[in-house]
């Protein structure tokens, strides 16, 4: 298996084409799940796991890898299905999110497919708000699922999702009253903490699931005649995102005579491999690796102050 993962760090020129590439496994049925590639680390038989009092159900034990130790979640109990039965007989796939390493027990370990975000959609709109779907594909036929990992984390390890006293600067939502800030995120557990942050701060949120979607509500806003710098304070963009990532998203708004100067802050959970030289490609204004809520406050602290013109000490 480790040969599947010999090429990964070749495939960094995908970003910035709206391409990605998936790789596929199973979950003890003929389903075929989907993660991205720049999430995973490494893929392994899955190796002796260690019991941990008190830990979470969905833990199946810890594994000691590389000289760390990494805790081993069972991805069918995660979703709410029967545990994976044969864990001898199993992978474990090691992903880094959030700035966390982790291991994901699944059954079955298929293949890396290359694909193209335009593809990837939204899980239909009758699977319910509280499903385990980030977005869905197809590939030869086949539905292939992708899960919400960063729900799953959220469950088994919840996040403080509140700002340090003193990081929010006295009257700061006064400076902009009129104005809110566009976020854009796949995953309905990030948009939520994002907007939790920014609503401690006083600040409207506007939500959009994808980069497609928050580009159509930006093109509408100047179709209305509305200004979108009178109207936003900035925009807060997730990077893999089905329809269109958040590169793509960056490049068309840059492109745009009327949208080109809106600030826009990429906010992704693969700090593991982000490749800082694409965020400076595509013209976007800052990056941030998901999820610090102080230092997301810092950031809009100080571009409203520069947006009004003002300093810290004024």
């Amino acid at each position: 298996m480790a040969s599947v993962m010999d090429s990964v760090n070749q495939r960094t020129q995908l970003v910035g084409q709206n391409r990605l590439e998936l790789l596929l496994f199973r979950l003890g049925s003929n389903q075929l799940y989907g993660i991205n590639v720049f999430k995973v680390k490494e893929v392994l038989q899955c190796p002796m796991l260690n019991q941990i009092p008190q830990r979470h159900d969905v833990v199946r034990g810890v594994a000691h890898i590389r000289g760390g130790t990494i805790p081993i979640m069972d991805m069918n109990l995660a979703i709410g299905d029967a545990p994976v039965e044969d864990t001898e007989g199993s992978f474990v796939i090691i992903t880094e999110y959030n700035g966390s390493t982790q291991g994901f027990l699944v059954q079955a370990v298929e293949r890396i497919v290359n694909t193209n975000w335009e593809s990837i959609h939204p899980p239909p709109k009758g699977s319910g708000s509280e499903n385990y779907l980030t977005a869905v594909t197809r590939l030869e036929d086949k539905l292939v699922e992708i899960i919400d990992v960063e729900k799953i984390l959220a469950e088994v390890s919840p996040l403080d999702e509140s700002v340090s006293e003193g990081i929010i600067e006295d009257g700061i939502s006064e400076k902009v009253i009129k104005k809110h800030i566009l976020i854009a995120d796949d995953s309905s557990i990030a948009r939520k903490q994002i907007q939790r942050v920014v609503e401690q701060m006083g600040i409207q949120t506007t939500l959009k699931k994808d980069g497609k979607e928050a580009l159509t509500y930006l093109e509408e806003l100047v179709a209305e005649g509305k200004d979108p710098y009178e109207e936003l304070v900035l925009v807060i963009s997730d990077i893999e995102m089905p329809e269109m990532d958040g590169y793509t998203f960056t490049a068309a708004v840059r492109s745009n005579d009327k949208l080109k100067d809106l600030h826009i802050i990429l906010h992704t959970s693969l700090s593991g491999v982000f490749n800082e030289a694409m965020v400076k490609k595509v013209g976007a204004d800052d990056f941030l690796s998901k999820f610090n809520p102080d230092l997301l406050a810092q950031r809009l602290n100080d571009r409203i102050f520069d947006l009004t013109g003002e300093t810290l000490d004024e």
